[in-house]
């Protein structure tokens, strides 16, 4: 679910320092009513530490944070509480069990404990609710932790790495999680190295290096503004790596790679026939080919490439 309301999270200039550090640098980012929003940096990028600020858990060195339209401050407890954060290293107390832990975090917040059941049976813990958590895996004190972030029904949600070194059955599960909240109308931010998840999760995303906002846009949009172009995947019999010469003469063509049976060429929409027909006419025997369009990978690699170089 998506929307072009007027932004429920911007960041205006937010920079932080860390005496000679410059963690981040006059970033200004919108994240949109109902939006699910990915926010995307190598390690080191600045993008725990832009969360932090916006969820008033870290003081910007310069710039400001609104929420709903309203600068956030010292005193803007009553704006934070629209807001649930899930941090990167989620800890709880080892001799707690699921329940009581839910059960402490309602206290702090002021909601009813009889949510807490219900939550633990919506991330699929119900049947160890009772267990103490010390004896839990990665993967489900990361969904114990998606559970406390619900105490309340929060508008907006922010993930730090919420599917952080799980494993594919718990990503999976998160991710269905991510997908319910927004369809639910919740506004999520979250950023992820897993660029996969986040194609197939986001409305749009934004790409953060070395402190500065280099890209943010719908992945789209962002490939027809990088001039990122499909991929022809050919797969040819007795291929054995070799990229047959005759290619080299079709206008278009951009690069062109062999491994195995398979052809990767990138290249023009027009120039996808002509390599067809040109392999055809040497005989190669064509299994099948597809058209891959560019991915948030491709996105990602260019434009903090770019950046490094100072092309972007």
């Amino acid at each position: 679910m998506s929307s072009n309301s007027s932004p429920v999270i911007e960041t205006r200039n937010l920079s932080k320092r860390f005496k000679e550090l410059r963690a981040v640098y006059r970033l200004n980012m919108k994240v949109n009513k109902g939006e699910i929003f990915g926010f995307l940096g190598p390690n080191g990028a600045g993008k725990t530490t832009t969360l932090k600020m916006i969820m008033g858990l870290m003081y910007p060195s310069e710039g400001e944070v609104f929420i709903n339209g309203e600068k956030v401050g010292a005193d803007s407890v009553h704006v934070r509480k629209n807001l649930s954060y899930l941090p990167e290293r989620v800890s709880f107390y080892d001799h707690l069990t699921p329940l009581q832990t839910l059960h402490f975090f309602c206290e702090l917040k002021g909601a009813d404990k009889s949510v807490a059941k219900p939550l633990l049976k919506e991330v699929g813990l119900a049947d160890r609710m009772h267990d103490e958590v010390g004896t839990f895996s990665k993967g489900m004190v990361q969904l114990l932790g998606v559970a406390q972030s619900m105490i309340g029904n929060p508008p907006i949600y922010i993930f730090d790495e919420p599917m952080g070194g799980l494993d594919a059955r718990w990503v999976k599960v998160i991710r269905e999680k991510i997908r319910a909240l927004n369809d639910q109308g919740a506004t999520i931010l979250f950023s992820s190295h897993i660029l996969s998840e986040v194609q197939g999760l986001c409305d749009k995303v934004a790409i953060i290096n070395k402190g500065k906002l280099v890209a943010e846009d719908t992945l789209a949009n962002l490939s027809k503004h990088l001039h990122l172009k499909p991929r022809l995947e050919i797969t040819i019999t007795g291929l054995n790596g070799k990229v047959p010469s005759s290619l080299s003469n079709i206008e278009g063509i951009d690069a062109v790679d062999a491994k195995g049976d398979k052809l990767i060429v990138t290249c023009d929409a027009k120039a996808r026939l002509q390599v067809i027909i040109k392999l055809a006419q040497e005989g190669m025997d064509i299994q099948e080919f597809k058209t891959i369009d560019p991915s948030l990978e491709d996105v990602f690699m260019k434009v903090t490439s770019s950046e490094e170089e100072g092309g972007f």
